[in-house]
């Protein structure tokens, strides 16, 4: 692949090394929580979804103030900073003696995590704007492929023990702080910075354009609970697989990596064609039905040959937000477009807090009553929720908008 300008494959390999750390302590986190905290695998899965929230919360209050930063004093400085906290960060939970020295790992991987903002203004300072659309879609492969190695990574690395892929993924991130130092120029121009100003760097100021989109109220509480149903896989797969399935590091893996495989061949070759079909509007609700309908079924999945049968069809969920941010664009005014997008992702943040309390705990709570499945039963419950809304309140006013 030719880059149109040297700095996109290196912020790419910044954002690809985000994801694969994300995804790379998946596999072995349950049997690290459940060694450091001497509890039961169900305590575990609990812990497990404070950890999350912990990242997400992280991540939630850092984002905007890197973004800023990066508007301030270049994009190279906290790209740089970023990959160097993650190199130290992967090492300190490697070494973590205690759960509460891995839950300070977590936020500080929150933290450091949260370098879309200046990844993503590198691409734009580079790109032409006719040109944007498709570099940041190069944004979301590397995002894409970095959470299907993440986790095949770490259920190979399991077998050295439950640090080694902590330890694989400090060496990553040093190794992408090196390149970034020397090999990434800067691409904010100086004339073009301005001060940075704290009371200015928040999350809530993004919330307001969400409702000034015309009438799509109900269409950003659907892609709420959608979002919030979809956490089940970051907060849970992993405890899922080991309580329910009795699967080991290199099975939690192996399934996540075929996961996002499926996922990236329905996004890539079927999302396009299916909007182009039937609309942005009965797209998601094929999204959405198919998710619904694949928690159900691993709600009552108890052999490894039904969960690998059930992941294709699963995969089908892809079609479900890239039609909503398709739909909330034609419902939005062009000149609140960034805006726009700027709220869903501080949406997303929101679930990603909520979503891993919710769902790890719904987990324990019917494991320790004999059913296994109470993770899928609330994600289903959730996407019938979004899917009712969508098919309710945001079909027939689409449908109708012509003729207003």
């Amino acid at each position: 692949m030719q880059f149109h300008h040297r700095a996109v494959p290196i912020v790419l390999a910044a954002v690809l090394i985000d994801s694969i750390g994300f995804g790379v302590i998946l596999p072995v986190l349950p049997k690290l929580i459940v060694t450091l905290s001497h509890t039961s695998l169900d305590d575990a899965a609990r812990i497990g979804g404070w950890m999350l929230v912990a990242f997400a919360v992280a991540q939630f209050v850092a984002g905007p103030i890197l973004g800023s930063l990066g508007d301030s004093v270049g994009r190279r400085p906290v790209l740089l900073a970023s990959m160097a906290a993650f190199a130290t960060d992967y090492l300190l939970m490697a070494a973590a003696p205690t759960i509460t020295w891995l839950f300070v790992g977590r936020v500080v991987a929150g933290i450091a995590g949260a370098v879309y903002g200046p990844a993503n203004a590198v691409l734009a300072d580079v790109t032409p704007p006719e040109k944007r659309g498709a570099t940041f879609g190069m944004m979301g492969a590397a995002f894409g492929i970095g959470f299907i190695l993440g986790p095949a990574i770490g259920g190979l690395l399991a077998s050295l023990g439950p640090r080694a892929p902590f330890i694989a993924a400090a060496a990553l991130a040093g190794l992408n702080a090196l390149w970034i130092l020397f090999l990434l120029p800067e691409t904010m121009a100086p004339e073009r910075r301005r001060p940075f100003r704290l009371r200015d760097a928040h999350v809530f100021a993004a919330f307001r354009p969400l409702f000034e989109a015309g009438n799509a109220k109900p269409l950003l509480l659907a892609a709420f609970l959608w979002q919030l149903a979809h956490m089940v896989y970051p907060a849970t797969w992993a405890f899922f697989g080991e309580i329910a399935l009795g699967w080991n590091e290199q099975m939690i893996g192996a399934s996540l990596a075929a996961s996002g495989i499926c996922m990236a061949l329905v996004q890539s070759f079927v999302t396009g064609r299916a909007i182009a079909a039937w609309g942005e509007e009965r797209t998601v609700v094929l999204g959405m039905l198919a998710g619904g309908l694949a928690f159900l079924c691993y709600c009552f999945a108890r052999e490894t040959w039904m969960v690998f049968a059930i992941i294709p069809f699963a995969a089908f969920q892809g079609l479900a937000f890239p039609s909503i941010n398709a739909l909330l664009s034609r419902m939005t005014d062009p000149s609140r477009q960034g805006a726009l997008q700027g709220g869903m992702a501080a949406l997303g943040s929101v679930a990603l807090i909520l979503g891993p309390l919710l769902l790890s705990q719904a987990l324990a709570f019917g494991s320790e009553r004999g059913f296994r499945g109470g993770n899928f039963a609330v994600a289903a419950v959730l996407a019938l929720s979004a899917l009712l809304l969508i098919e309710w309140k945001v079909v027939p006013r689409v449908q109708q908008a012509p003729a207003e």
